[in-house]
């Protein structure tokens, strides 16, 4: 009993602090888990933009559910690809015409983007020999109200990232060429600082095997980096120009990569 009665004579003389210290474990782990899920990088989260959006993924959905085994060649992207449609059409049908190619390019798509589109459906019957990926352009700067922050370069290049895994998932014959996102804006704009670091992560996705790297930027600039206005007329998307220049410099790549 005298033990007991020390026991408790040192139980009620604890610090009152110690009583408190699980509860404070407690409310630290749920900060250090609400902190971490605030920082989660939506470029890995597949993301619907809405009902007038899915409409047109629903349009590629129809398109990749029919049996195409003559598309050989798949591109996917943002509006960079999405406008090969309405200024270089014929362009594409000279270049990639005889692939059977198809163009799912959505205008203002973000890594995450592509990814619910590629898991919703976009994949379908398509097996293609090629896939021409460029994407994360828009994953770069701030959202509309100019101070919350899209993605860093290396959120962005995980998207990527992700988008090149998927794809090597569910269509383990295809090779990806990848592209390097397209420079923009002026030499010093902060974003085209962000493509260049978002495409010295992705360089390293090439293997030789499946997945390809390209970076074809330089055919778009002059020597001291400015880039040219009958180019790329708003420093982001090509003109008709623009687009002859991507399509002559992939031309033999993916020649070699459809054989």
């Amino acid at each position: 009993m005298k033990n007991a009665s020390s026991a408790a004579g040192l139980f009620r003389s604890l610090p009152r602090f110690h009583f408190r210290l699980p509860l404070l474990l407690l409310a630290g782990a749920c900060a250090i888990a609400a902190a971490t899920a605030a920082a989660a990088n939506t470029a890995v989260e597949p993301e619907s933009r809405g009902t007038s959006w899915e409409n047109r993924h629903k349009f590629f959905v129809d398109i990749a559910s029919q049996p195409k085994p003559d598309c050989q060649v798949l591109f996917l992207g943002d509006s960079i690809t999405d406008f090969w449609r309405d200024r270089a059409l014929g362009v594409w049908e000279k270049n990639f015409g005889h692939y059977g190619a198809e163009n799912f390019g959505i205008s203002g798509d973000r890594t995450q983007h592509l990814l619910w589109r590629l898991q919703n459906g976009e994949i379908g019957n398509l097996r293609p020999k090629v896939i021409v990926l460029m994407i994360g352009t828009n994953n770069t700067g701030f959202e509309n109200d100019k101070t919350t922050r899209r993605n860093t370069p290396a959120e962005a290049a995980e998207g990527v990232k992700a988008v090149v895994a998927y794809l090597r998932e569910k269509l383990p014959d295809a090779k990806i060429l990848l592209l390097a996102v397209f420079p923009r804006g002026e030499k010093d704009d902060p974003q085209r600082a962000e493509v260049s670091q978002i495409n010295d992560i992705i360089s390293k996705l090439n293997d030789g095997r499946s997945v390809f790297y390209l970076d074809i930027n330089k055919n778009f600039l002059f020597p001291d980096g400015t880039l040219p206005r009958d180019i790329m007329p708003d420093l982001l998307h090509p003109s008709l120009k623009g687009y002859q220049i991507w399509a002559a410099a992939i031309k033999d790549p993916l020649a070699k990569l459809a054989k």
